[in-house]
């Protein structure tokens, strides 16, 4: 009877990579708290143990616990507590000396580790994200020290402005340690950059328009804002809020009026409301005329042929041109009208050819002066399209120049 082939298992030794698989966050804390510890306040040394531990420990997976350590000494449990069961070292942020020199020293360790490393990039943002939540359970230094470290990161792009989300959580908020945190915070950006470095920071998601929200909703108000940051020395950061508000109430004025004229309220209605709105929101009457331009234009559908259009823009000028006489009192509004009206029709095509008609009607209306008419002709218009609207406009301006020079030679005459 012939013997059946057996197969004789061979053992292969476990390939490097697979054994990095096999790591559970105690094996993982021990290797980095062991690392830490034998780098000891040598930030440069522990900057180079982790970038050589990345190639043999799963950072990808323990993406937490690695930012836990190195922020706190041990993993974290919810609420903000060291974990009891775990070796922990003395030697990571919370623990490190509070002044700036150090923090830039630490910012320096987490900048290198993330560029080295890229994929930890996200982690690190939620884990800011996390650590913001659990601030009630940190000491006063504890939460300094992540204060100065965030607003260094801030400031560097290391981290974008997104975590602050989490300083809006009702229970920070109404203790007031979210608005006590964001001073600290703000302090160290303004330290390492300029509020420019901050405003486009917050713009660009969305935060310039939040920052309100740090307070309880009985004190959102500008003027606590205000006091609250300029009285803590950050009269710049007060200032951005206050533009801030006063963006935002444009915006919202802008869009009341563009419904009062979509409705087709009366002309009678609209001007004291507008008055009002300027004594209110102490809004210039350049910035106003702005306003007024963009919200009759905004406040109807124009048609999509182009010959149409002119007809169109003639008659709603007609229209509002009451409106637009009652807020160009100074010369300054009128020119600031003429260069909405160049730009409007430049960034929209189809009024190309319109310029010069709605100008004329506007002379013809009493909106626009012919000095400033002139003023914008000789010097004061902006580049977009100026050739063409000042080839349009030339057979006006020299009928103006002309009736200008009779009327002068008329009144000679008289004398």
């Amino acid at each position: 009877m012939q013997q059946k082939p057996t197969l004789t298992g061979q053992r292969f030794k476990t390939r490097k990579r697979d054994e990095k698989e096999r790591f559970d966050p105690t094996q993982f804390q021990e290797s980095i708290v062991q690392g830490l510890n034998q780098s000891g306040t040598d930030l440069e040394a522990v900057a180079k143990f982790l970038d050589a531990s990345g190639a043999k420990l799963d950072y990808r997976r323990y993406v937490e616990t690695l930012f836990d350590i190195l922020v706190a000494g041990g993993m974290l449990a919810p609420g903000g507590t060291l974990s009891d069961d775990m070796t922990c070292t003395e030697f990571c942020l919370f623990k490190a000396q509070e002044d700036m020199e150090t923090m830039q020293a630490y910012a320096q360790v987490f900048n290198k580790l993330i560029r080295r490393y890229k994929y930890l990039e996200k982690g690190f943002q939620e884990e800011i994200k996390k650590l913001l939540l659990f601030l009630k359970g940190f000491t006063e230094s504890e939460r300094n020290k992540l204060a100065m470290l965030a607003g260094i990161l801030l400031a560097n792009g290391n981290l974008s402005a997104a975590i602050l989300s989490s300083l809006f959580n009702e229970n920070l908020v109404k203790e007031g340690v979210s608005a006590c945190f964001a001073v600290k915070l703000f302090k160290s950006w303004l330290s390492e950059k300029d509020i420019n470095s901050v405003s486009s920071g917050l713009r660009k998601v969305g935060m310039d328009s939040r920052l309100m929200e740090l307070f309880p909703a009985n004190k959102r108000s500008c003027e606590h804002f205000s006091k609250y940051f300029s009285d803590a020395g950050l009269t710049e950061l007060s200032d951005f809020a206050k533009n801030q508000q006063s963006i935002g109430a444009r915006k919202e004025l802008q869009k009341e009026l563009e419904e009062q004229m979509s409705r087709g309220e009366p002309l009678k209605d609209i001007i004291p409301y507008v008055r009002e709105e300027i004594k209110k929101n102490n809004i210039s009457e350049q910035t106003m005329i702005g306003l007024i331009w963009a919200s009759v234009m905004s406040s109807v559908e124009w048609n999509k042929k182009e010959e149409l259009v002119t007809e169109q823009a003639i008659k709603l000028l007609k229209q509002y041109s009451p409106l637009l006489k009652s807020f160009t009192s100074q010369g300054l509004s009128e020119l600031t009208l003429l260069l909405k009206i160049q730009e409007y029709c430049y960034d929209n095509i189809h009024f190309m050819k319109t310029f010069q008609k709605m100008v004329v009607l506007l002379y013809k209306a009493d909106v626009l002066s012919e000095e400033a008419i002139l003023k914008w002709y000789n010097d004061a218009h902006v580049a977009k399209g100026k050739s063409v609207f000042l080839e349009q406009m030339k057979k006006f301006v020299e009928w103006l120049k002309n009736a200008e020079e009779e009327s002068e030679s008329e009144e000679e005459e008289a004398d």
